[in-house]
């Protein structure tokens, strides 16, 4: 994963424009850009920089289960959706939550020719996905939206990993389950590490259910963008200057220094995931039950040895 994620950094580095944003923070902004990982080289995380292998576990489980609300993350100290909760604790533009009942589905029935019903229909769109392939691996219809225009147009976080679908090929002359993600909105050193690796284990389980063994992830990246400080913004660079650029929170929102000093590193060997137990999607609110430890043994990560972290905040 780390060598198709540097040379997408250092593209946007060295293509992007700057461009202003909801957030008050700056970004340098590249159009369309794409990556590729082969599963069957590794599992992609990022070894550049560490990334926290059990709160990509804990997210996209949740994500697979459904639930709306972040009390399961809460409960194992993941706090990075608790910005767009309401007062609940719940999150209307939860990705699960669309995978697993998208409503908004019409049916219109006839009654005789001046009359119809509409019906507004729920969709669990990964069972669907699951059903179609097994019935029918080459079928080109086992797509996953987010984008319900009903509730984007209106939510403090429409969702940014709008469309995935998943596509049997032969590799190799052996048919293997890929997985193409269009995503509209990509923070380049805070996202794109964990939507890799999340999207990557998804692969892997839809695999698993299926029958079929995980091939390729593709992704295409609408804006991918690195977040910075505006033009106008005086205070020194405490990097260039030999700090750290880890005591001030304004700083952290400068994600240039911290992602030059990233694609500096030597990438190093992939991990492999192994996955020691066999359940299907309806047992995922069970899995959430468990302790960290039992998941992280359950979703075993082997041969991960990363650079160190580097600490960065995320624009709101």
């Amino acid at each position: 994963m780390t060598q198709p994620y540097l040379d997408a950094a250092r593209a946007v580095l060295r293509w992007g424009n700057r461009k202003p944003n909801r957030t008050g923070i700056d970004t340098i902004s590249a159009f369309g850009v794409n990556l590729s990982h082969d599963l069957r080289d590794g599992f992609p995380l990022l070894t550049t920089k560490k990334i926290d292998w059990f709160h990509i576990v804990a997210e996209n489980l949740w994500f697979l289960s459904g639930d709306p609300k972040i009390a399961m993350l809460r409960r194992h100290g993941i706090k990075f959706w608790d910005a767009w909760a309401d007062d609940a604790g719940r999150v209307p533009s939860a990705y699960g939550n669309f995978w697993r009942r998208f409503r908004g589905l019409y049916e219109i029935l006839d009654h005789g020719p001046d009359a119809c019903q509409i019906e507004l229909k729920s969709i669990d769109q990964m069972r669907y996905a699951i059903d179609t392939l097994k019935a029918n691996q080459w079928t080109r219809r086992a797509v996953i939206t987010a984008w319900d225009p009903a509730n984007a147009h209106l939510s403090k976080l429409p969702p940014c990993h709008v469309m995935m679908v998943f596509n049997v090929q032969n590799l190799d002359g052996v048919p293997h389950l890929c997985l193409h993600l269009t995503q509209r909105s990509a923070d380049m050193f805070l996202g794109v590490p964990y939507n890799t690796a999340g999207y990557a284990l998804i692969l892997t389980l839809m695999s698993k259910w299926v029958g079929l063994p995980p091939g390729i992830f593709s992704h295409t990246l609408v804006d991918a963008h690195i977040y910075t400080r505006p033009e106008d913004w005086t205070e020194g660079d405490p990097v260039a200057s030999g700090g750290t650029h880890e005591t001030d929170a304004n700083e952290l929102l400068d994600h240039l220094p911290l992602m030059r000093r990233q694609i500096e590193r030597e990438p190093r060997m992939m991990p492999v995931l192994d996955i020691t137990e066999d359940f299907g999607l309806d047992d995922v609110p069970a899995l959430l039950q468990r302790t960290k430890s039992e998941l992280l043994e359950i979703f075993r990560l082997r041969f991960y040895d990363p650079h160190p972290a580097i600490r960065g905040a995320v624009a709101v």
